[in-house]
């Protein structure tokens, strides 16, 4: 007889501000293809049928326009107040799961393209593996700067082949994350050189903790600079007209 599933949670990370898309209000509310940033962020996680529950951390100030929102996504049980750091939003998270034992995914709301196809492969990946990385292959050279007389110079050219970019979500046991923020906090130093996620914090704090990787997608794309907002908006479009 197999054991029963775990209990999965989404945690959508929506507690940036947005100033690189050059717009005061938080960026996940601007609308993209008649939506709203943070409607698509959570309506792929409320059609899967893997999730069971979905909390949102939002800007602080901007709860209020995350619950008029949200009001009909059935599985949205919690909407927060997200910290002054990426890293705090995530403890805030983890703090809301309470002890309960359960798989979390945490998700950049900033990722509004997700596909169902990644949500699945993590909760699959997560019945064997305590952490989760999704991330895609760099198309790019990559190279590492050194200081010259003039300003920056080729130091060295890192090899492609092993190298991945990294996308959201960030997939774990919750006592796996659990603990790993508590030493991060825990950590005097942590608050000088705070991780950029969440695998990030698990490298650092449990480096005996394998992190798989999930393969990602390049529509998986983050929504940072006004230029995204326009390729996101290309990329519905063509969904659209498939559909």
């Amino acid at each position: 007889m197999s054991a029963p599933r775990r209990r999965t949670v989404a945690a959508i990370l929506a507690g940036g501000v947005g100033l690189r898309v050059g717009r005061d209000t938080p960026k996940q509310l601007l609308v993209l293809g008649g939506r709203t940033i943070l409607e698509h962020s959570v309506a792929v996680f409320q059609e899967a049928p893997e999730i069971d529950e979905i909390i949102v951390l939002m800007t602080p100030g901007f709860t209020g326009e995350a619950k008029a929102i949200l009001h009909g996504f059935t599985k949205v049980g919690q909407i927060l107040e997200g910290g002054a750091s990426r890293s705090e939003t995530s403890r805030r998270a983890v703090e809301a799961l309470g002890r309960q034992e359960c798989d979390v995914l945490l998700h950049d709301a900033a990722r509004p393209l997700l596909e169902r196809r990644i949500i699945t492969d993590c909760v699959t990946a997560l019945e064997r593996h305590a952490a989760v990385q999704v991330a895609i292959p760099s198309s790019d050279t990559v190279v590492v700067t050194a200081a010259g007389p003039y300003g920056e110079v080729v130091g060295e050219v890192v090899d492609r082949a092993t190298l991945r970019r990294v996308q959201t979500p960030q997939c774990f046991r919750s006592p796996v994350i659990r603990e790993a923020y508590d030493r991060a906090f825990a950590d005097p130093g942590f608050a000088e050189r705070q991780a950029t996620d969440d695998c990030g914090v698990v490298l650092r704090y449990l480096p005996e903790v394998p992190i798989h990787i999930v393969p990602g997608s390049e529509r998986n794309l983050k929504i940072t600079h006004r230029l995204d907002m326009d390729i996101a908006e290309a990329l519905l479009r063509a969904s659209n007209e498939v559909c």
